[in-house]
């Protein structure tokens, strides 16, 4: 069971994510596998918007009680299922009380881990269904302020960096001498880096759901309102500020490099299941600066030959480290 679920379903749900998942060391990959599985399941139950608000508040609730080992009631998300237009989802969403059954298979220490990582994730969608749930394409909501979006970001991606952080310390290097402090901090920017990266990508798509992740109080500063980002004529107006995003993002993946660098040197898979994201994320933020992020139906992404390439400078130039810490500025310059 579980070994289907941690790699069929995974691969169908996130081909890229599972790419990542492949080359990590086996000691993590079925903890880290499972609660993506788990924080996918919450996320497609939030995104099931033919369903009521009230009623994915509380499918996600149950979910959540059965996660955190709470409740004993089965789950019976059928309905959900089969509102589902993706396969994969659908097939996540039956499956989704085996998902939460492995869970118990690991140590303590791997299920709190499991469980604290799912309930802060959890706590930042039912959040975002909260604010944005009857929100539409001619009644956009928007998060008010910078405060807003750092906390959101932390809630549903900054808080997978701490997950990822305290098991690789557990169960790859325990008594390696580090700066744990430092490690921990930059771990939560990278996951908030790759969150912006997200959110800058979906800028489009997310306002014709009703759903503006770019600050009111940062726009009406520029002269601008969510609604004025339907137009992709708009864009040299809000140029400056988005810019001001890429340059955040950036940063926050910078840190990430950081961090990532900072592990012990002789986890070459660990360095590479790190690596690829930051380094496709930075690649994608100078594309975005380059074109305009508000026409749409189109997601600005880089192209798979350009991730094949990223992947295999990384790869080959491992053994010589110098060479290695500089692909991140290489990135930028590409």
């Amino acid at each position: 069971m579980s070994d289907e679920l941690l790699t069929t379903l995974l691969r169908d749900v996130s081909r890229s994510f599972y790419l990542t998942m492949r080359i990590l060391p086996a000691a993590i990959r079925s903890q880290i596998g499972v609660a993506y599985l788990l924080a996918r399941a919450t996320d497609t139950v939030a995104d099931t918007e033919i369903l009521p608000v009230a009623s994915r508040l509380g499918s996600m609730a149950q979910l959540r009680e059965k996660i955190l080992g709470n409740s004993s009631a089965p789950l019976d998300f059928g309905d959900l299922a089969g509102n589902q237009e993706k396969a994969a989802d659908k097939i996540l969403l039956q499956r989704v009380g085996d998902a939460v059954a492995l869970v118990q298979t690991f140590v303590e220490d791997d299920q709190r881990r499991i469980r604290d990582v799912l309930k802060t994730i959890i706590s930042g969608q039912e959040l975002d269904l909260q604010r944005f749930g009857g929100a539409n394409a001619e009644k956009i909501a928007a998060l008010e302020n910078d405060v807003e979006l750092d906390d959101y970001t932390y809630r549903v991606a900054g808080c997978v960096g701490e997950f990822w952080t305290r098991t690789c310390r557990a169960w790859l290097f325990p008594t390696a001498q580090l700066d744990d402090d430092l490690l921990l901090r930059d771990g939560v920017r990278f996951g908030k880096g790759l969150q912006m990266v997200n959110i800058l990508q979906d800028i489009p798509q997310d306002l014709r759901n009703g759903r503006c992740y770019i600050p009111r109080q940062a726009l009406s500063a520029a002269g601008l309102t969510p609604e004025d980002l339907l137009s992709a004529a708009n864009e040299p107006r809000f140029s400056a500020l988005c810019n001001k995003y890429l340059d955040q993002a950036q940063e926050h993946l910078a840190a990430g490099w950081s961090y990532t660098n900072m592990l012990p040197r002789s986890h070459l898979r660990l360095h590479l299941g790190c690596a690829w994201p930051i380094l496709i994320g930075v690649r994608t933020l100078q594309k975005m600066r380059r074109e305009n992020v508000l026409i749409a139906g189109r997601r600005i992404k880089i192209s798979r030959e350009e991730v094949r390439g990223v992947r295999l400078r990384s790869i080959l130039l491992y053994p010589w480290e110098s060479r290695w810490k500089r692909l991140f500025d290489t990135e930028i310059k590409a």
